[in-house]
């Protein structure tokens, strides 16, 4: 698989019938390699180890409802209080973040309301704090650390 712009970190992957599985340590078991779930789970490994997230306080592929249509978010992590701090939108590496890609996960944090969205493929990382009582969305310099 491609290297990402995220540490190293030494995944269990098997091949089984001539295609690729990784174990995910969240939903504690294998699921098919591809490529956004290469990125998605470089990006848990990084918020576990560079940021210190707990693990029990991480979801993936969380469902929501938003316009009566059921959606997905493909990270969520919770606070200590139970509330969504962070919520974040992997692609693959190969596909360009676009302003499509931003609004998605704008409606998503439309109903999650966490404080920080994170947008990435892997290679580029979009990281923005939220204001909701201003409207405000903070561009970041680096992904936040967990507190």
């Amino acid at each position: 698989m491609q290297k990402l712009n995220f540490p190293y970190y030494n995944f269990d992957i098997t091949n089984d019938s001539g295609k690729l599985w990784i174990f995910d340590r969240i939903r504690k078991k294998k699921v098919v390699l591809t490529p956004e779930e290469w990125v998605r789970q470089h990006l848990v490994h990084f918020l576990i180890h560079e940021r210190n997230c707990p693990k029990s306080l991480i979801r993936i592929e969380y469902s929501l409802h938003f316009n009566s249509m059921m959606r997905r978010a493909d990270i969520l992590v919770f606070s200590r209080e139970g509330h969504h701090w962070m919520v974040a939108e992997c692609k693959a590496p190969d596909v360009k973040l676009t302003e499509e890609s931003a609004m998605q996960l704008a409606r998503y944090n439309a109903v999650l309301r966490a404080e920080y969205i994170l947008l990435t493929n892997g290679l580029s990382h979009y990281c923005f704090q939220t204001d909701f009582s201003k409207g405000l969305l903070t561009p970041l310099k680096d992904i936040p650390f967990y507190t």
